[in-house]
């Protein structure tokens, strides 16, 4: 089986390290990686989509599971799949949507694995009614550190350390997963503006449980009485009887766009202040203040970037950090605090998005819970960066909340325990589990998970 030496990074591009990378093709590939990974151990990875350190792991092995990507059956009539993990939610979109179902919950981008998926218990536009990505999770096979395979079922201790468990727990190979029925693939979308932050919350509050999917864009470098000021976009799959008749004659179509790649070079400093706030005016301004019933791709409504391969080199050689956090209902009052943080200290980020969390699942490191999450994008060479989300990282956790694991690339370890209360738990099972540290990273040496 090959094996390269290569720099590995997260999504964010920032800290690479080398490690050598493996590409298993079969289960049985996958058992000797693991057996083999040697003294540094070894690192699950799918499409590489973590924006921090998760899948990297300097100096030891990377497992790439891209490489098991079958679609082992599909329970038309119940709305199961059953499939290998490195298949991508992408992949399940071409094959499931002709037939009337979409996954469960999906991120920001389909280019997401589904072993990943659990790893990082993922959350979508429609977690305040679905919950994280585990939740519709039945079963899945992992592979443990001493080279067994394990069928693991909902309601285990093992079930909960691994969703949202970074890779620590094992590999996991294979997962069957329950489906979201559909009638088209097209989405009716309700889009309209908010003043402020106040106002957004409040619209939030007020009509959330109306709509399956919300999102709000929000304007961090407005300041004043616009502090916070968004554009609040809430969704649900389209109607069949919804469409034009055109569409009608192939209502379950995918046909995600596709636009010219991201190039390889980026001038430092193109995101920066100025050309951020210009974007923010705009994206505000040409906003409708109310618009119901828009009808968009699948792909457009959850997707947009996706259309634009490579994305990520807009920022730069430097790359960007992604922070997100949540904090609970009834800490409004720090979430302002930190909005108007951000707000002050000029933080240019044109990808920001607020959501509201409904109920938390059983994963012990799961990040989701009830509460408001925030999450955006900042070059990393904005001037005293690391110091400004250390004060973040303070604010969160004093409020009872956490930030992502997922696009962390920075967290101090010593508020992990704070945020994460079910750590010594999982710490616990993953030495009974894997007391050689056979699966190890970056992030988990970072953090000692």
């Amino acid at each position: 089986m090959p094996a390269d030496a290569v720099s590995v990074t997260g999504w964010g591009r920032t800290a690479p390290t080398t490690a050598r990378l493996v590409r298993p093709r079969t289960y049985e590939e996958a058992v000797a990686a693991v057996r083999e990974c040697g003294t540094r151990g070894g690192i699950p990875r799918g499409l590489g989509r973590a924006y921090g350190d998760a899948a990297q792991n300097a100096g030891g092995a990377v497992l790439d599971m891209t490489g098991l990507d079958r679609i082992h059956a599909i329970d038309a009539d119940g709305g199961t799949v059953l499939c290998d993990a490195g298949v991508s939610l992408h992949r399940l979109m071409e094959v499931l949507l002709p037939l009337g179902w979409f996954v469960p919950v999906t991120p920001g981008t389909r280019y997401v694995t589904v072993g990943g998926a659990i790893g990082a218990d993922i959350h979508g536009k429609n977690h305040h009614v679905s919950g994280s990505f585990a939740r519709h999770v039945l079963s899945f096979e992992l592979l443990t550190a001493d080279g067994g395979i394990r069928t693991v079922g909902r309601g285990t201790p093992l079930f909960d350390a691994t969703a949202g468990g970074m890779g620590l727990t094992g590999v996991i190979l294979t997962a069957t997963v329950r489906l979201q029925p559909v009638d088209t693939s097209l989405m009716s979308v309700d889009t309209e503006r908010a003043a402020d932050l106040d106002d957004l919350m409040a619209r939030l509050t007020a009509t959330d449980h109306h709509y399956r999917y919300s999102v709000a864009w929000i304007d961090l470098l407005a300041r004043g009485a616009s502090m916070g000021r968004s554009v609040l976009t809430r969704g649900e799959h389209a109607a069949l009887d919804a469409l034009p008749p055109r569409a009608r004659r192939h209502p379950l179509a995918f046909r995600p766009a596709q636009f010219p790649s991201a190039p390889a070079f980026v001038p430092e400093g193109l995101l920066g202040r100025t050309t951020v706030g210009l974007f923010n005016e705009l994206w505000y301004r040409k906003a409708p203040r109310a618009r119901a019933g828009e009808l968009q791709k699948i792909s457009t409504f959850f997707h947009p970037l996706d259309g634009v391969p490579h994305w990520n080199r807009i920022y730069g050689r430097g790359g960007f950090v992604q922070y997100q956090f949540v904090v609970g209902y009834g800490q409004e009052e720090a979430l302002r605090r930190i909005v108007g943080k951000i707000s002050q200290h000029r933080c240019p980020s044109f990808l920001a998005v607020l959501k509201r969390f409904g109920e938390g699942d059983p994963g012990w490191l799961s990040f989701p819970m009830p509460g408001w999450t925030l999450a955006l994008d900042i070059p990393t060479n904005l001037p005293g960066l690391g110091a400004f989300l250390d004060e973040l990282d303070a604010e969160v956790a004093a409020a009872d909340g956490r930030v992502y694991l997922a696009k962390d690339a920075r967290l101090r370890p010593e508020l992990l325990t704070e945020m994460y209360p079910r750590l010594g738990e999982f710490r616990s099972l993953r030495q009974e589990l894997d007391p050689r540290g056979v699966f190890t990273s970056d992030l988990s040496r970072r953090l000692g998970l």
